[in-house]
């Protein structure tokens, strides 16, 4: 019987690499990084006091240009990822913690393996203001 845990370590390296590519260009503000991870169609929801928002991935891409990026500010970096769960050879939710203090967010980032590898075609998240 095939060891399937042996199987799927090559699958979750190269998710990690997309979801390390992803943290990186949010730390600094690099649009190219986050570009290739995300796929074009991809969106970005959240639900702040209830009310559900939707982002398509060009508009969130001009925001993260507009912004000073945390590491131009000097802010540390604390991101790190908390679970992956991957399901069959071309699904994965990854999740991941991350901050722009006084932000930190709880990210579910939705994957797909596509003919261009594993990209994020959906990201679900959550914002709690902090003092610093």
């Amino acid at each position: 019987m095939p060891d399937t845990h042996t199987e799927a370590l090559p699958a979750i390296a190269e998710i990690e690499r997309v979801v390390q590519s992803y943290l990186d260009g949010l730390h600094e503000g690099d649009a190219e990084k986050l570009a290739a991870a995300f796929h074009p169609c991809a969106h970005l929801y959240s639900a702040p006091a209830g009310q559900l928002t939707d982002l398509p991935r060009a508009a969130w891409l001009e925001m993260v240009q507009s912004r000073p990026s945390p590491k131009s500010l000097g802010l540390a970096r604390e991101d790190r990822i908390l679970a992956i769960d991957l399901n069959g050879e071309e699904a994965a939710c990854v999740k991941v913690s991350c901050c722009i203090p006084p932000r930190w967010f709880t990210d579910y980032l939705l994957l797909l393996k596509t003919g261009e590898g594993w990209r994020i075609v959906a990201k679900s998240f959550r914002t709690e203001l902090r003092e610093a």
